[in-house]
């Protein structure tokens, strides 16, 4: 079952073009910024970018920032709000459900899908952007042992520093990713819509990120699906900070099991009629 999902994902025209318009943001940037020369000040503007023009190396971290905020999110959320929901309105989980496919193993092979979507395009968002940064700007190779770049703190960084911690960026992007999945995958078991199950996971993302700018909602702030998306930037710093970053992880970790949990109680307990 899950080899199926997974066919049916990565078979999809509009996986692939998902992921390629997705790349088209941080592809403009690099031509905008290799014509005019012009980055932001370091401290303003997408985190990197202003250290691209010396380092193209950094370029994929600068691309995932790029995405992050807005369009990433919203990719993950319209493949995951799809995942049951699509099934419901296309008519077809019935049917998925009448074979000798239990609803857990169903629920359990979409989520994989949607898992690998989310690895497979954080990982294409940031090879591309190693690509694109390398070929349009200067980068030592990751096998010099000269300076790559410097940290956020001004330190000093080897090429092979950037490269463990760019994986290592990677990685937490992914993961905050997940709990994105999960709010999206959730809804999609409440709705026989995909646009609503997207729209309804989209807004609770707003809607954190709106309350995060808010004062007034500074006790609620810790807690936010949103407020630790950007720790990565702390992998950069000499030495790195770990108090945001494994708190960004433990928050999305809570937000996963707790919404997967609620998926699953409510995806095995309701009447499909369609």
């Amino acid at each position: 079952m899950i080899v199926v999902e997974l066919r049916k994902m990565f078979r999809r025209p509009r996986t692939w073009a998902t992921i390629a318009v997705l790349n088209a943001l941080p592809i403009l940037v690099a031509v905008l910024l290799l014509l005019t020369d012009l980055a932001p000040r370091p401290g303003e503007g997408p985190p990197f970018l202003s250290a691209v023009l010396s380092n193209g190396a950094l370029y994929p971290l600068a691309a995932l920032a790029i995405v992050l905020p807005l369009f990433l999110p919203i990719a993950v959320a319209v493949v995951a709000g799809d995942s049951i929901a699509g099934e419901a309105q296309a008519g077809t989980l019935r049917y998925l459900l009448a074979r000798p496919v239990g609803r857990t193993r169903l629920l359990v092979a979409k989520l994989v899908a949607v898992l690998a979507f989310v690895l497979v395009t954080v990982l294409i968002v940031a090879l591309v952007g190693y690509v694109v940064g390398t070929t349009l700007f200067h980068a030592q190779p990751l096998g010099s042992t000269a300076v790559g770049g410097t940290s956020v703190s001004g330190t000093a960084l080897t090429p092979q520093d950037i490269a463990d911690r760019t994986m290592m960026a990677i990685g937490y992007v992914a993961v905050s990713m997940l709990g994105v999945a999960a709010f999206a995958l959730f809804f999609s078991t409440l709705t026989d819509s995909p646009l609503g199950a997207t729209m309804g996971a989209l807004a609770v993302l707003v809607a954190s990120s709106l309350l995060f700018t808010l004062d007034a909602a500074s006790p609620i702030a810790p807690y936010l699906p949103t407020r630790y998306w950007l720790a990565f930037v702390d992998l950069f710093r000499d030495p790195i900070q770990w108090r945001d970053l494994t708190r960004g992880l433990a928050l999305q970790g809570v937000y996963v099991g707790v919404l997967l949990a609620a998926a699953w109680a409510n995806f095995t307990t309701k009447d499909v009629t369609s």
